[in-house]
């Protein structure tokens, strides 16, 4: 563990093992990744998978992003998932139940023969089972992309659960505290207005897990 990845603000919710570490980076779909451009932070949204160790960022050849890479900019970049807001009998005490990751490095814009190939790994694993379904990219879409890789070299995992910690002066408080649990509700398939007629919801769609 270096400086950049050392958990500071309460250690004892630092989790190293690895296969906790891609599992919330499994679980996740979106990113915030954080670059410097122009002497300014800025941070952005953008969909990632994990492949083995390293996650790619996908996106434009012409965003903030991808230039802020090619210039040499160091990135971070944080997933986090929400599982419950902690209910306390203080404010100071009150919480948040979650898991988060935090990658610190450079990444690197793969190369033309990479990304072809990058492109469909994110695809499937963002959608088990679509790729086999879809036509196979062009030329020009592959190279309007950008697919940013960034290795899992320096990162650093988090997590709380449970319910509140007060403070023992407070527990005969007559006010409520709990956890309300929080998780992601994956709806129905909406299909496309444009749809062919008789085109079913694929299998793999059904349902939809991550």
């Amino acid at each position: 563990m270096s400086d950049k990845t050392r958990i500071r603000r309460v250690p004892e919710r630092a989790v190293s093992e690895r296969g906790t570490i891609d599992a919330i980076l499994d679980e996740g779909l979106v990113c915030h990744a954080a670059y410097v451009t122009q002497d300014r932070p800025v941070v952005i949204p953008t969909l990632y998978v994990r492949d083995g160790d390293r996650v790619l960022i996908h996106g434009s050849n012409t965003m903030g992003l991808a230039r802020a890479v090619r210039a040499g900019s160091p990135l971070s970049v944080a997933v986090t998932h929400m599982d419950g807001i902690v209910v306390a009998r203080s404010a100071f005490n009150s919480s948040a139940n979650y898991r988060s990751v935090v990658i610190h490095g450079h990444g690197r814009i793969l190369d033309k023969g990479e990304k072809a190939t990058a492109f469909d790994l994110i695809v499937e694993k963002l959608i088990p089972g679509r790729l086999a379904d879809l036509r196979p990219s062009t030329a020009s879409e592959i190279s309007q992309t950008s697919i940013i890789e960034l290795m899992l070299d320096e990162v650093s995992a988090k997590v709380r659960s449970g319910g509140p910690e007060d403070e023992p002066e407070d527990l005969d408080e007559e006010v409520w505290a709990g956890v309300v649990p929080m998780k992601t509700v994956v709806g129905e398939p909406i299909p496309d207005p444009d749809l062919r007629p008789g085109i079913p919801v694929p299998d793999y769609l059904r349902p939809y897990r991550r």
